[in-house]
C-alpha cells in the first residue's frame, strides 16, 4: 500500500473513531480533514499520526490525541467570525485545526522553537490567518484586545479568573484544571459580565503551564 493509501485509510478510520465519539460537527470534522496531520509530526510517526496516541515533540512537550482535541475543539464551539487565542501552541497542529474554523487565531507559546516551527508549518500549508508568538501565555497577552474563544491545553494550578478580562461577553475558554494527582480536569468557561461561569468536562493527563519564557530553546 503506497504512503498516500495508507493515509487515506488511516484518516477515514480517524473520522469513524471521531463519530464514534460523538464528535460531529461538519465544520469541525472538515476542518480537521484538510490540516495534514503528519506536516506537524517527526516522520517516524507518519504511519501512526491518525491514531489516538499523543506524540512527543520538541521540548520535551507533546502533541494531544487527535481524539481529544476534536472533543475539546466541539466544546469550543468556534464560529467563522471568532478570533481565537490559544495558550501553548506545541506543534502548531491544533493552532492549524483552529486556524481552519474562525477568522484568526494567535497561538502563544514560552519555547521560541515551538514557535518558530510553527510559523514554518503554517506557511507551508497555505495558513495565513494563523500566527505564532513567543510570550507567557501564563499571564494570558496585553495588546491583542478580547478574544471569542480561548483555548488552553496545559493545565493551570487554579481557576484563571484573570482571563477573563481577555474574553468578549458571553465568549468561551477551555482549559484543564489541575487535580494535584497527575491528572486535570477539563473545564469550559463562559464569561458571564465579570465573572466565569463553569462546566466540567473530562479528565485528561495534567501537563501543568510554566511560568514565564524559557531561557532556553
Amino acid at each position: 500500500m503506497s504512503n498516500q493509501a495508507l493515509e487515506r485509510e488511516q484518516l477515514a478510520a480517524m473520522l469513524l473513531r471521531l463519530r464514534g465519539l460523538d464528535v460531529t460537527g461538519n465544520a469541525l470534522l472538515t476542518a480537521i480533514e484538510s490540516i495534514p496531520r503528519r506536516v506537524f509530526l517527526s516522520p517516524e510517526f507518519k504511519n501512526t499520526v491518525y491514531s489516538s496516541q499523543m506524540f512527543p515533540i520538541a521540548c520535551g512537550g507533546f502533541c494531544e490525541s487527535v481524539d481529544t482535541l476534536a472533543r475539546l475543539l466541539q466544546q469550543l464551539d468556534v464560529q467563522s467570525h471568532h478570533k481565537i487565542l490559544e495558550v501553548g501552541c506545541g506543534s502548531g497542529y491544533s493552532g492549524a485545526v483552529l486556524s481552519r474554523l474562525g477568522e484568526k487565531v494567535l497561538t502563544v507559546d514560552r519555547y521560541k522553537n515551538h514557535v518558530t516551527l510553527a510559523n514554518e508549518k503554517y506557511e507551508q500549508i497555505g495558513a495565513t490567518n494563523v500566527i505564532a508568538k513567543h510570550a507567557d501565555g501564563l499571564q494570558g497577552v496585553e495588546g491583542e484586545g478580547t478574544f471569542d474563544r480561548i483555548f488552553v491545553s496545559a493545565s493551570f494550578k487554579d481557576m484563571p479568573r484573570h482571563f477573563v478580562e481577555f474574553l468578549t461577553s458571553s465568549g468561551v475558554m477551555i482549559a484543564p484544571l489541575s487535580l494535584g494527582n497527575g491528572t486535570a480536569k477539563m473545564v469550559r468557561l463562559t464569561k458571564i459580565g465579570s465573572r466565569f461561569e463553569r462546566e466540567d468536562l473530562f479528565e485528561v493527563y495534567d501537563s501543568p503551564l510554566l511560568e514565564g519564557l524559557a531561557a532556553a530553546l
